[in-house]
């Protein structure tokens, strides 16, 4: 049996999305049931309008960074229709090569384990292929979030802070992560009370990433807000602080939001603007402040864990993306989690299939 090598392994990764690709311009063409994600139509609708120098807003329902759109404007030349799920699938293999080199770094892991690791959770996982060269950009926000994984462990204060930046702007949920990365960023004495409020908490590092995080953050929001207004703000950001989404969702809250949605719904309980308090509070302080000094990249993991099994949007794609993006911290634990996981979502996307798409 051949050995498993980088080289190998990134090509076989290559075919595989290459081969998901070629299958989904096939069904595309041939079956009323598309193989392409709608939120790909939505990008390039937005990119669209873009070129012709109107506001992606115009575009309903596209609730992302203009920069999206701005990345996909090659989808509106002739024959460029397809360029944003290659660029996708492209930032997938990248961001698997990136948990190979964050494994690496972590101690006891030899390069074969890193490989089928990588190899098992991302690279050669057909789900995780499935969903980028569906047309999600996920892919995009995984080597980012990977990348700042990379730098933080490796405590790079300046480019973790601008890898953060970057993220946050781009999806506003990477910002759970700041807290553990300030607490990483130094080997300093054990997390107390009296060390966070001690002076000498406060570092040239710390100071450093937290300047270059802002910066960025503030920087492009900057920009977008100049270019696009209030929309700007309403769409990428405050939507999802109210948003109401019931359909297909694993989210603990999905009941509730059924009901409240409906006609006659009525809650004296805003619960769809507070939902995110609870979500926060144990993605962003408990974990961090239990975790990040013992062991970074797994915490990256939990927060992750944390912050999407209690989000109230929960779909099979949000849940598996981020479930795998900084799994590099994971363990037999989170193996066996997500593999129930798996075995159970299945029955209930087919469920949900048969409901929604069917209608049996």
């Amino acid at each position: 049996m051949p050995t498993l090598t980088l080289p190998r392994l990134l090509l076989l990764s290559f075919l595989l999305r290459l081969g998901l690709f070629l299958y989904g311009l096939y069904q595309d063409s041939h079956s009323t049931l598309k193989y392409t994600d709608i939120d790909y139509y939505v990008f390039t609708d937005a990119a669209r309008a873009l070129s012709r120098n109107r506001s992606p807003y115009t575009r309903e329902t596209y609730r992302y960074t203009p920069l999206l759109a701005f990345i996909l404007l090659p989808t509106t030349w002739d024959g460029w229709f397809s360029f944003g799920k290659l660029l996708f699938a492209l930032s997938d293999i990248v961001a698997g090569w990136g948990i190979y080199r964050v494994l690496l770094r972590m101690r006891g892991v030899t390069e074969r384990q890193a490989l089928w690791y990588s190899a098992s959770c991302w690279l050669l996982n057909p789900m995780v292929a499935t969903i980028s060269t569906r047309g999600s950009s996920e892919g995009l926000l995984g080597v980012m979030v990977i990348g700042l994984l990379w730098a933080a462990v490796n405590r790079k204060a300046i480019l973790s802070g601008v890898l953060l930046g970057l993220a946050t702007h781009f999806k506003i949920y990477p910002v759970i992560y700041a807290p553990a990365i300030l607490l990483w960023m130094e080997v300093d004495a054990p997390l107390t009370l009296s060390t966070l409020l001690a002076r000498n908490f406060i570092t040239t590092k710390r100071v450093m990433f937290t300047a270059t995080a802002l910066g960025t953050f503030s920087g492009l929001n900057a920009r977008m807000f100049y270019d696009y207004g209030q929309e700007f703000l309403q769409h990428t950001y405050l939507h999802h602080f109210v948003r109401l989404d019931h359909r297909h969702n694993f989210s603990p809250y999905n009941i509730l939001l059924y009901l409240v949605s409906s006609p006659t719904g009525h809650s004296e309980v805003p619960f769809a603007k507070l939902a995110f308090l609870p979500q926060m509070i144990l993605s962003a302080v408990i974990v961090p402040l239990v975790g990040a000094k013992k062991d970074f990249a797994g915490t990256m993991f939990v927060q992750t864990f944390a912050f999407v099994t209690f989000n109230k949007v929960c779909t099979s794609q949000v849940y598996t993306s981020h479930r795998l993006r900084p799994n590099a911290g994971a363990n037999k634990t989170s193996i066996s989690c997500g593999t129930s996981y798996s075995s159970l979502s299945s029955f209930h996307t087919a469920l949900s299939f048969k409901t929604g798409s069917v209608g049996s």
